[in-house]
């Protein structure tokens, strides 16, 4: 930072701050965690020497203070991937199945906006198709805050539900299927080329709330990218060219996602492995019928209290996540 023309790239030295705080915060919060940790050890000492209920309370108080930062720490440890620090845009989308299927996608999107509230995180619904009858055809969202997509990056893949129908007059189970696809959103720092050309624009009323205007007028932008059949779209914007830009950044967003997706799967051919890094793969269950149970497939992490994970309870299925990815880091290393 002390070199002369530091400053000339602006958005490069911003990038070298930024990465330089952020290695400073894992340096300090170590240290932090370290002294903690020495601190209960000299109460520990102390005590030996005179049992004090106080003193007992203090350790205890302090012992579970420590644990909380130690968890907090090694959740940021394994958010290590190069965007994880990024807003997140996810999508769901509901699978064959009429009205169950999109039963079940409002049900996921009610799911993921209770989490975001519970971390403080906002949400923006860009483009929202609602169900024939009920539930959603198709929703695509920003969603705003810390880590976002280091945490959500969990949550790409097919999410499958067992129940008992609430459309089904004879009470009998059904099986429902939603694909839901997240991705990091991308700064200015990150090219990806995208000829005009290569796109068609589509324009069209909105269907969402927003009042008069944003019914009445062509202000949605639907944009789709030829060569690869990706289709975006954005309607939360009141004007044309606020939704194309959203929906450009989208398409962006996409794009960049599968070429890191080939080079994966060029890097695993390489290596000999038959990994699935598509995401029509079902990752994780949700069974309410005969008995209630929300088990991940990946990291084998499972929780018999189905109601706390519908009301956003996500956390140590995203932790069991991390952990499992960094133990397949660790062993393709070796």
């Amino acid at each position: 930072m002390a070199e002369t023309g530091f400053w000339d790239d602006h958005d490069k030295a911003q990038k070298v701050i930024d990465d330089t705080k952020a290695m400073k915060d894992k340096y300090d919060n170590f240290k932090e965690l370290s002294q903690g940790l020495d601190d209960i050890k000299v109460s520990a000492e102390l005590y030996q020497e005179d049992p004090e209920d106080e003193l007992m309370e203090q350790m205890v108080d302090d012992s579970s203070d420590l644990s909380q930062k130690l968890r907090s720490y090694e959740l940021m440890m394994l958010l290590s991937e190069p965007y994880d620090s990024h807003n997140a845009i996810m999508e769901i989308h509901p699978g064959a199945g009429g009205t169950e299927s999109q039963d079940w996608g409002s049900m996921l999107l009610r799911m993921y906006q209770r989490w975001a509230d519970q971390h403080n995180f906002s949400i923006e619904i860009e483009d929202y198709q609602p169900g024939d009858e009920a539930g959603i055809k198709s929703v695509s969202m920003m969603i705003r805050g810390k880590n976002a997509y280091g945490l959500l990056r969990s949550e790409r893949g097919v999410h499958r539900l067992v129940r008992i129908s609430p459309f089904d007059s004879a009470g009998r189970r059904h099986t429902s299927f939603a694909s839901v696809d997240v991705m990091p959103e991308l700064d200015d720092s990150i090219h990806v080329e995208i000829n005009d050309d290569d796109l068609r624009v589509d324009v069209f009323r909105s269907s969402g709330a927003g009042g008069q205007h944003i019914n009445k007028t062509s202000s949605a932008v639907r944009i789709t990218h030829l060569p690869t059949g990706i289709v975006v779209s954005s309607q939360a914007q009141r004007s044309q060219l606020q939704n194309r830009q959203t929906a450009m950044n989208m398409l962006k967003a996409k794009l960049f996602q599968r070429e890191e997706e080939e080079r994966a799967k060029k890097h695993a051919e390489i290596q000999g492995e038959q990994k699935d890094i598509g995401w029509g793969s079902q990752i994780r269950s949700y069974v309410f019928h005969p008995y209630t149970m929300v088990k991940d497939h990946r990291s084998n992490y499972e929780s018999g209290n189905g109601q706390a994970v519908m009301d956003g309870d996500l956390d140590p299925f995203i932790y069991a996540y991390l952990q499992w990815k960094l133990q397949g880091a660790k062993i393709n290393e070796k």
